[in-house]
């Protein structure tokens, strides 16, 4: 029996650096449409649903295509809150409903870019393998070896290490061990190990690797002018008429 895998999208009403970002304009759309329409086309959702503090991001979300879901909490809302604080509700809300499930991914609205390749790629990594998770990360731009730590009027290296006697922050970007970020464009967790870990990854996690466009996120004013020349660049376009024209 094929298991049965719920998408969260996860969407405050708050934003700090760029104000409204999940349901900016994005080629004519919210940002967060393009999320939920990838997440409608992969085909690998039981149920998608938004998780927001906002009635009108709910809305948004239901036109293109999320499930109802109850607004989420505004202990659970904060700008400093951890996902595991909306996710331990969000559970709670669906064993309330009886919906049961397997597995959940998190789709974080802020990236427009990925493909239902990707998701269906993240997907059969993750049915293969033992694994509690499965995280998107790519290649870091900036090594931790090149972060400084500003203290007491001076700079300090993050990681205070040498390569054949010289200091990371003075080797060549290729010569020093490779490095992953996580970044927004794809989380799978099985639902026992997040109520036996407490955490959105367990502790086995796989890896996802990314490439190209795959791991943007817009959190910016210049990610959403970056992210508008790449979207008339791929011609992404969602079907269904505009919620700004409803």
């Amino acid at each position: 029996m094929s298991n049965v895998n719920v998408a969260f999208i996860p969407a405050r009403k708050g934003s700090v650096r760029l104000k409204n970002k999940n349901i900016i304009n994005l080629a004519g759309h919210p940002l967060i449409a393009y999320t939920i329409d990838v997440a409608v086309r992969s085909k690998k959702f039981n149920y998608i649903f938004c998780i927001t503090d906002s009635k009108k991001y709910q809305r948004i979300s239901n036109y293109y295509g999320c499930n109802f879901f109850p607004l989420r909490p505004k202990n659970t809302s904060g700008p400093v809150d951890p996902d595991y604080k909306w996710v331990k509700w969000a559970l709670k809300i669906l064993d309330e409903l009886d919906i049961r499930f397997d597995n959940f991914s998190i789709l974080r609205p802020t990236n427009p870019f990925r493909t239902t390749r990707m998701i269906k790629s993240a997907f059969s990594s993750f049915n293969k393998n033992d694994a509690d998770s499965i995280r998107a990360v790519e290649r870091t731009k900036t090594h931790p070896g090149k972060i400084w730590i500003y203290k007491n009027h001076y700079l300090q290296p993050l990681l205070n290490r040498k390569l054949k006697n010289i200091p990371w922050h003075s080797s060549q970007y290729a010569a020093l061990p490779i490095y992953y970020a996580q970044n927004a464009s794809l989380e799978i967790c099985k639902k026992e190990s997040f109520k036996k870990s407490k955490s959105i990854t367990g502790n086995k996690i796989l890896p996802f690797f990314t490439s190209g466009y795959e791991g943007f996120d817009i959190n910016t004013k210049l990610d959403y002018d970056f992210a508008k020349l790449i979207m008339d660049k791929k011609k992404i376009r969602i079907k269904k008429k505009s919620f700004f024209n409803v």
